[in-house]
């Protein structure tokens, strides 16, 4: 009876050390899928805002002045999964482009889209993407790449 009653404690014992490394198990997972969901929203917030950071030069250094989304950023569709709630936030950081580093300021028409995911709080991610303003005007054929990336066909 002794002996029986040992071996349905090990069992037991064993039994509870699966059970916790398989819970285990599944919480990391589920981390990790958060944290895969979290940078893909992050990435949607860079997506959503590139177009318009670039058209939108003239506003920069009031951007990064301020330290916060701008409210021509703000007017950009930010809910992802159509709930009702900003899934992410977009603002704009000055690249390091000078001696003396001001941040409020841009002189390199270069800056950084930061964008942070709200949504996944126990998971925060946040993707930067640098931008640069080229300025349009006219594409000449033997300057820059060529026009259409066609590499100075002349």
């Amino acid at each position: 009876m002794l002996v029986t009653l040992i071996l349905v404690a090990a069992l037991l014992g064993g039994g509870a050390v699966l059970v916790s490394m398989q819970v285990s198990s599944t919480r990391g997972a589920a981390i990790t899928r958060s944290k895969m969901s979290s940078v893909h929203c992050a990435e949607a917030g860079v997506v959503t805002a590139r177009a318009t950071v670039a058209a939108s030069y003239a506003e920069w250094n009031a951007a990064l002045a301020a330290g916060t989304e701008p409210s021509w950023l703000a007017a950009l569709d930010h809910d992802l999964d159509d709930d009702g709630v900003a899934d992410f936030a977009i603002t704009l950081r000055d690249n390091d482009d000078e001696a003396t580093n001001d941040l409020t300021r841009d002189n390199d028409l270069s800056v950084y889209i930061v964008s942070r995911c709200t949504k996944f709080s126990e998971t925060p991610s946040e993707v930067l993407e640098l931008v640069r303003f080229n300025g349009g005007g006219n594409c000449y054929q033997a300057q820059l790449g060529g026009c259409g990336g066609n590499a100075n066909a002349n």
